[in-house]
């Protein structure tokens, strides 16, 4: 186990000495590719300006995003309706969907749990 956090700490010596040699050359580099992202000049006003611009941008969003959602849920209550009709590969496709939503809540429930799977840390 000691070998594991002397080989683990040096990494993390490599990895800082890297970043603080080549972090500004990268950041420079990553802000001249985007800088058609960059709005001038970049003040605090500005940043502000442009969280509320998001903010009502996508409250503005949300009455078309609910009618998406509804008739999602008509084509879904249709679908029961038509239950007969219902193909093996449609429903297997729908159960396969299933489980992998409950494989994502079941990985996130344990990550939340600070990666344990036998409960929280109390």
């Amino acid at each position: 186990m000691a070998s594991k956090v002397v080989q683990l700490k040096s990494k993390a010596t490599q990895a800082s000495q890297f970043v603080a040699k080549h972090g500004s050359t990268l950041y420079k580099q990553l802000l001249e590719e985007n800088k058609q992202y960059i709005q001038e000049p970049p003040t605090v006003e500005k940043c502000n300006l442009l969280a509320k611009q998001l903010f009502y941008t996508r409250l503005a969003s949300l009455p078309g995003r609910r009618e998406a959602f509804w008739k999602e849920v008509d084509y879904v209550k249709q679908l029961w309706k038509n239950r007969q009709e219902l193909k093996v590969e449609d429903a297997g496709i729908a159960a396969l969907f299933g489980l992998e939503c409950f494989a994502w809540f079941c990985a996130g429930e344990i990550v939340g749990r600070g990666f344990t799977l036998t409960g929280y840390y109390v």
